[in-house]
């Protein structure tokens, strides 16, 4: 459960971001200069439905630890 950083509310966890105008989404990826270099996820979000803060996470972090 996420807690809103503004207001203390449980947020609504799992939403998606999407690009409007296009279907391909957001990847976050450690290697900036390739085009699928490093690939660490993709970003989820949760939205708190009492204030509207909206919080960008990744749902699976040991893919940081690696290296």
């Amino acid at each position: 459960m996420r807690t809103c950083l503004r207001c203390g509310c449980e947020m609504k966890e799992n939403c998606d971001i999407r690009v409007e105008g296009a279907g391909y989404g957001v990847v976050l990826s450690r290697d900036a200069d390739k085009l699928f270099g490093g690939r660490i996820g993709k970003p989820r979000v949760a939205i708190c439905p009492q204030c509207g803060e909206v919080s960008i996470y990744l749902p699976d972090t040991s893919v940081l630890k690696k290296d």
